[in-house]
């Protein structure tokens, strides 16, 4: 049976959970005021004095194997929490004079129209995900111009961190198979008839049209 060297407000209070009782049935099994037992819950810290410690060993002692289980398993320290690492992308809005780069998808049971992007593991730079995921996948190199924010993506649910890029060298061509049809340059005049606008990061618009 697990000893308490010293009871405090707050291992007392795990011992009424781990009893069921009620403020008022605990005071009564205890022997003292109901009054009492409000101020250990409301001092967990409180350390209380020699012949209350001694009640309280007697309670413990005296109670159900189940019971003392179960204060046992409530007077453990929490397991600390992992903390759990979002999924983020990185996504490359490059231009090359009027044109817009874009890849084509394969989707379930449909293909879908969208700028290069790639996952960013944790510890690496989103705006280099940016660039190396747009050569990866396209042979298309670019350097960063700006970062346009982020956003929860309406479709996938990931973090979303958007950069715009300009063109430096390279022909686009469709350099991963397996997860995309089709590479292309687009006019960006035409760019809501490959991707809905609803879609769009709105500052990628505003920066794109402030380019041109």
């Amino acid at each position: 049976m697990d000893v308490v060297d010293t009871w405090t407000g707050r291992a007392a209070c795990l011992l009424q959970q781990a009893m069921r009782m009620t403020n008022e049935a605990f005071a009564e099994h205890l022997g003292i005021s109901e009054r009492t037992i409000s101020r250990w819950h409301a001092s967990p810290e409180m350390v209380h004095r020699t012949e209350v410690q001694q009640i309280l060993d007697i309670a413990h002692r005296e109670a159900g194997e189940d019971v003392r289980h179960r204060f046992a398993l409530l007077l453990r320290p929490p397991a600390p929490r992992m903390e759990a690492q979002a999924l983020r992308v990185a996504i490359a809005v490059v231009a090359r004079g009027d044109e817009i780069l874009l890849v084509c998808r394969r989707g379930e049971g449909e293909l879908r129209w969208q700028f290069p992007a790639g996952m960013v593991k944790p510890g690496a730079d989103p705006s280099t995900v940016a660039v190396q995921e747009t050569h990866g996948e396209t042979g298309v190199h670019c350097t960063i111009r700006e970062q346009l924010g982020e956003r929860v993506h309406p479709v996938t649910g990931v973090v979303a961190s958007y950069f715009l890029a300009d063109h430096l060298a390279g022909e686009a061509a469709n350099r991963d198979p397996l997860e995309n049809v089709d590479v292309a340059w687009v006019p960006r005049a035409a760019l809501t008839r490959f991707i809905p606008a609803e879609q769009i990061f709105p500052p990628i618009l505003t920066a794109l049209e402030a380019t041109v």
